[in-house]
This record gives structure tokens, C-alpha cells and sequence, in this order.
């Protein structure tokens, strides 16, 4: 453990192995039924339901150097693969058709005992005749620091109306739907930590957020107080209407 100012090192050392569960359940909805007259899709499972894995697959979550509170940093990519394909055989992160890719994490929390980070992947499964695409992987990863140890790791997709987009590249279409649970679990989450440093859940989500998506750079207003501000500082308004979020690949 090593705190310089108000930045700290993070490393796992413990020859500990970490036990992960994985889950894929059934797709409840398509828009146009791809997950019922697609086998590919209807029959979408995890591969491995319980996992053994060395600590040291989770150094890829950790930064190379010490860093403070609300600062984010780039993922490595072979140990987030290493874990997807926990969930399925061909997991990609090289995303031609997306608008957003990357892994990015930010350090949320720390005291003397514990680091509290959470993370953003954006990643695909290449399918027998197309692909599938959620809307995010967000993750939470917790350390003991004292020990070198994880203490709970969680990446999952967001159980939001659409949270995932798919091509049947077979017949040319795209679809999006919902899937109620595609997570990756360790550990438990521990309760009554006091930090002596630390960020709210929301802020650090947001910190992510820019990492990816320029668009949340904009002081988005609703109409009303747009035109009251446009009002007052004799500026024309300038309208974006869209039909699914800007900060996901749910769209």
C-alpha cells in the first residue's frame, strides 16, 4: 500500500484465485422478433456459469501509476477479454460500426483499507451470422489495500428499456432489444466503509462518460430555460431531436 499526497498506488499481489460467476439470461424482447426466429440469439448463453481465475488477470483494471480521486485511466485489453469470454467464445472490442470504444476506469473512493473503482467497457460478440452489441459493460471493482486482494468485482449491462443492438448479417437487418442480465460477479461489497477520499457514484460515472462521448461536454438545458437564455443573452437556440440516448450504444 502507498499513498503519495492525495494520489495512491494500486497492485494485487495475492496468490489468492478469484471464483467469478457469469450470466446471460434469456432475451425478453426484439423489436422485430430476431431473438426468437434466430437461433443464434434465442439460444444466446454464457459459456462458463463459475470461474477460477489467477488475481493477476485484474491488474488490467489498475493504473500504472498513482493517481487521485475523480482520475480515470485506459484499461488493458487482454485481461477484460480474458473475462468476457467467460460470458461468450468471441468477445471483440474493435467496434467498426459503433460511435464509442474503449475501456476507460476511475478511482471513486479510498482510505487506508479499501480502493473503490468503477469502470466503462464498450465491447461486441461476434455471432454465427452477425453480432451483438449492449449497450455498456459499467463495472465496480474493490481492493483491499492492505492485502493486495480483490475484494468484489462486478461488470454488467445496464437494465435500461434497450440495452442491446444486434445484425443478422444473413439477412441484412439490424435489430434492438432486451436482455434482463449479462453480468460478471466476485466477492461482496463491503458494508460501512468510511473513505477518507472520495467522489459520488453518479460523478464518477460522469468522469467516464467523457472519456467517451463528446457530446456530454455540452451544457445540455430543457426548451424552456433555452429560450429564457436565449433571451437574456440575444442568442439564437439551436435544436437536436433524437430518439435514444447519446451516451450508450443503445440507440
Amino acid at each position: 500500500m502507498k499513498t503519495l499526497g492525495n494520489k495512491i498506488a494500486l497492485n494485487l499481489n495475492s496468490d489468492a484465485e478469484v471464483n467469478v460467476k457469469g450470466f446471460i439470461a434469456p432475451i425478453e424482447y426484439t423489436q422485430y422478433n430476431f431473438h426468437v426466429e434466430w437461433d443464434e440469439l434465442a439460444n444466446l448463453h454464457v459459456v462458463e456459469p463459475e470461474k477460477q481465475y489467477p488475481t493477476s488477470v485484474f491488474q488490467a483494471f489498475l493504473p500504472s501509476e498513482s493517481v487521485s480521486v475523480g482520475e480515470c485511466w485506459e484499461i488493458e485489453k487482454e485481461g477484460v477479454l480474458t473475462l468476457l469470454r467467460q460470458l461468450h467464445p468471441d468477445p471483440r472490442l474493435e467496434m467498426d460500426a459503433e460511435d464509442s470504444q474503449g475501456l476507460w476506469a476511475c478511482l471513486r473512493a479510498y482510505n487506508g483499507e479499501f480502493a473503490d473503482i468503477v469502470f466503462r467497457i464498450y465491447a461486441e460478440f461476434a455471432l454465427k451470422g452477425g453480432w451483438f452489441t449492449p449497450s455498456q459493460f459499467a463495472g465496480h471493482l474493490v481492493i483491499d489495500r492492505t492485502k493486495d486482494k480483490i475484494v468484489r468485482f462486478q461488470t454488467h449491462v445496464p437494465e435500461t428499456t434497450l440495452n442491446f443492438d444486434v445484425g443478422w448479417d444473413t439477412i441484412g437487418c439490424t435489430d434492438i432489444g432486451f436482455c434482463p442480465q449479462i453480468e460478471l460477479y466476485a466477492g461482496t461489497q463491503p458494508e460501512g466503509v468510511e473513505f477518507t477520499m472520495s467522489i459520488a457514484q453518479e460523478a464518477a460515472k460522469h468522469a467516464l462518460i467523457l472519456c467517451f462521448y463528446k457530446s456530454e461536454q455540452i451544457n445540455w438545458v430543457p426548451p424552456d430555460q433555452a429560450v429564457e437564455i436565449a433571451e437574456q443573452e440575444v442568442k439564437l437556440i439551436h435544436v437536436i431531436s433524437i430518439n435514444g440516448p447519446l451516451a450508450d450504444e443503445a440507440c
